[in-house]
């Protein structure tokens, strides 16, 4: 008989983990669902009546002193196949462990996503809504239970409970024992002999409810918020999922968004341009004063400080610019032209002409609102 450390590959003095590490690795090499070879076979018994042996604390202290757990035998008995069958595979055949728990029909709901869309000044504060959501909610007939009122689920008469039957199959390695769901009660344990009418045995309805939303101010297209717990029921009453609020922002016809500020535009007129005037713009929230200082150009950016944006995790909102536009007139009359040609001679302005690009038209009309 081998020695069952040199079997495993481990010192004399190994721990526990270490020998379950050995034998995890050595098992997945050798089982003959991944290895069927005749000599792989012969080993992986070797291998598994080892760590019988050495995983067990009297077992190994019986060993160490001299003594030994035989075998049994070529076609020994290997009633533990069905945790190693969960252990390394992944439930082979389709069962759970050997004396595993049965599942559970409580699960968790899924996430539900909600669309939104805002105006842009719900952004500039942040807004409350009421969404309606339709959705899975708990049966009220139920309670969750699945069962008619004054039922309860019953024992499965096949699994006795346990969700999964056994089967003992011949093999080279003798009587293995493998697990499986029970196919009456789907693993569950238990049956519904009298399942709730409203809900027909899911715990759960389809319905149309109400959330109430505090929106953050500074929210933009895109962005989600996440409310736990307020998505769908799971079945048999488990915990809700999720909601998503997914925002859209939609555009105004006045003002867009650059980060936390707001931009506009305001026409002013040649005379105004010249001569400097004061007006009142209505903003977001408000109406707002603005001076425009004589000879403003076209291209030129007005600065209101804190008229934009509330961000998202701040509380100092952004600034209100606004890019001035000089409306030149395309009719004038005779008494007008006369009155602008006048002041073109007295005033002695120059001609056309070409200007630096970086200071030019262009330039300006580009970088208006980024200075």
């Amino acid at each position: 008989m081998a020695d069952h450390y040199d079997v495993l590959g481990v010192s004399r003095d190994a721990t526990p983990e270490e020998i379950k590490k050995a034998y995890r690795r050595l098992a997945r090499q050798l089982h003959p669902d991944v290895n069927p070879g005749e000599e792989a076979s012969e080993r992986f018994k070797l291998v598994t009546h080892a760590y019988d042996v050495l995983s067990d604390p009297d077992q190994r202290a019986r060993y160490d002193m001299g003594g030994d757990s035989a075998f049994g035998g070529g076609g020994g008995n290997f009633s533990n196949f069905g945790d190693i069958f969960e252990t390394f595979f992944g439930a082979a055949g389709g069962g759970g462990p050997r004396g595993g728990r049965p599942r559970s029909r409580r699960e968790r709901g899924q996430d539900a996503l909600v669309r939104v869309t805002l105006e842009l000044g719900d952004v500039v504060f942040g807004v409350h809504r009421d969404i309606e959501v339709d959705t899975a909610v708990l049966c009220e007939t139920c309670d969750g239970s699945c069962c008619q009122p004054g039922t309860q689920p019953a024992t499965c008469d096949i699994c006795h409970g346990t969700g999964h039957v056994q089967r003992t199959v011949r093999s080279l390695l003798g009587n293995v024992v493998t697990s499986q769901p029970c196919n009456v009660c789907q693993g569950y344990g238990t049956t519904i002999p009298f399942p709730c009418t409203t809900c027909q045995g899911q715990g759960r309805v389809r319905a149309r409810r109400t959330v109430s939303l505090d929106i953050p101010a500074g929210v933009e297209t895109g962005l989600r918020l996440q409310l736990p717990g307020s998505g769908e029921v799971g079945p048999a009453g488990g915990p809700n999922g999720d909601l998503y609020i997914e925002v859209t922002v939609s555009a105004h016809e006045v003002f867009s968004r650059d980060g936390d500020d707001l931009l506009a535009t305001l026409e002013v007129s040649m005379p105004d341009a010249i001569l400097g005037t004061s007006t009142t713009i209505e903003s977001l929230d408000g109406p707002v004063d603005l001076e425009v200082r004589p000879g403003v150009q076209s291209g030129d950016v007005l600065t209101i400080k804190g008229r934009g944006i509330t961000p998202l995790r701040g509380s100092q909102r952004g600034d209100l610019r606004v890019g001035v536009h000089v409306v030149t007139p395309t009719r004038l009359d005779a008494k007008e032209r006369a009155l602008i040609e006048d002041f073109a001679k007295k005033t002695k302005a120059p001609g056309p002409r070409l200007a630096e690009f970086h200071q030019g038209l262009f330039s300006k009309l580009r970088d208006r609102f980024r200075g």
